[in-house]
């Protein structure tokens, strides 16, 4: 590896860059957004997070609520669970950062991961095969027939549901576990999905040709194209910060980008207040100033990496989901609100779709913040999520210092 002298960058350009990086920099589309500003801000963040969690909004929707404002979700839907050949699939679902969707054409270079999930999940379907012999077979056939089906329809089509593996995995149906394991290792994917339900189908029929046209990718080229994409989406990151964005192995990140380093895609640089050298994208832009506003779900790319945030923002963020009522601090699915490249606010959000409400249970103000400035904008950008959900208006409980003036604001 050439040796460089890392770039000094001070801490509030690195952000500014980050917030770039990520679409914030971007402005809002002015009429309704289309495939073509998807589009765009798919190439901001490469990836959309899936998580169950539906308090307020599904995890993949918001980051581009986020961005672009109020957006048909029918453009989410289309670009990941529909093909034809007019519009073709823009994304499919596998396991990146966690359970995502990524545009159709990075998955090759996962690969190497479905190779690892074979090795990984292969004692167990031994055990699943000499105890139901056939039954794999038996599933890629039925879906050859039947989909995008699901792991009941599945379950039900070839005689009822299948006799639980004991341990592990969650208990589920050995045809459940099939599906989970044919899904890792990329023989299935997801056709469709019936509300968050998972309809698995061929990927020879789901994705589009050329997907399975282009030449096999060694594993340390997908690697460096990973953390390559990575780097795109963070701007400017430590080699963890990397890593973490697609999960890869340390040993591999590390490699990787010694390698984009030489190969003058990646600029060494030193962050102000930031212990661990860090690396700039060679396109990456620092805007003088980013203004806007947003509001940003638990799996919002730009946060779900809590140091970082932590290192961009000084601001300490914890999802507490799991955490225990009475022990949370400020509640069970939190925005982080962004405001002019700062993270000024926090608001626990759930959509109460019965009352017809957007439903703020807790609002609090971060240290050092213009109140009166924050309240206004958070109201408004409550106003537009609560129309983009369908809701009639917003509903601000008693929990935090904002909670009064914000109530007094949506009124």
């Amino acid at each position: 590896m050439t040796t460089m002298t890392p770039v000094q960058l001070s801490a509030a350009a690195a952000r500014r860059t980050a917030l770039a990086a990520q679409g914030f920099a971007d402005a809002r589309p002015t009429g309704t957004p289309t495939r073509q500003h998807l589009r765009r801000a798919l190439s901001r963040v490469q990836l959309l997070q899936l998580d169950s969690v539906n308090v307020a909004v599904r995890a993949h929707y918001m980051p581009l609520f986020s961005r672009l404002g109020a957006y048909p979700m029918s453009l989410v839907d289309e670009a990941a669970w529909a093909h034809t050949a007019r519009r073709p699939r823009l994304l499919v679902e596998y396991w990146a950062h966690e359970a995502s969707l990524i545009p159709v054409e990075d998955w090759p270079l996962f690969h190497w991961r479905m190779r690892r999930y074979e090795s990984r999940y292969a004692r167990h379907i031994a055990r699943i095969a000499a105890a139901s012999p056939g039954l794999l077979d038996d599933v890629l056939a039925t879906v050859a027939d039947l989909g995008p089906v699901s792991a009941g329809t599945l379950e039900s089509t070839l005689g009822g549901p299948a006799p639980k593996s004991k341990g592990g995995w969650w208990n589920r149906s050995d045809i459940k576990h099939i599906c989970e394991s044919l899904f890792a290792t990329g023989q299935l994917t997801t056709g469709t999905r019936q509300g968050f339900q998972r309809l698995y189908d061929l990927p020879e029929r789901a994705l589009p040709a050329t997907v399975f046209d282009a030449p096999p990718i060694p594993d340390d080229e997908a690697a460096r194209q990973l953390t390559l994409r990575a780097a795109l989406a963070h701007g400017v990151g430590t080699e963890k910060d990397l890593r973490d964005y697609y999960r890869l192995e340390p040993s591999r990140s590390q490699r990787a980008v010694a390698e984009l380093v030489d190969a003058g895609l990646l600029v060494p640089v030193a962050v102000e207040g930031w212990r661990h050298p860090a690396y700039r994208h060679v396109d990456a832009r620092t805007p003088r100033a980013v203004v806007g506003r947003a509001l940003l779900c638990p799996f919002d790319p730009l946060i779900w990496e809590r140091d970082r945030a932590e290192r961009l923002f000084g601001f300490r963020y914890r999802i507490e989901i799991y955490v225990p009522e009475p022990q949370r601090i400020y509640g069970y699915y939190v925005f982080p609100f962004l405001l002019d490249g700062e993270l000024v606010a926090r608001v626990d959000l759930k959509a109460d779709r019965v009352g017809g409400v957007l439903r703020v249970q807790g609002a609090y103000l971060e240290e050092g913040r213009d109140r009166a400035r924050v309240v206004g904008e958070l109201a408004g950008e409550l106003g537009v999520m609560a129309e983009w959900l369908g809701l009639s208006g917003v509903w601000v409980g008693d929990r935090g210092e904002l909670a009064g003036a914000l109530r007094r604001a949506v009124r």
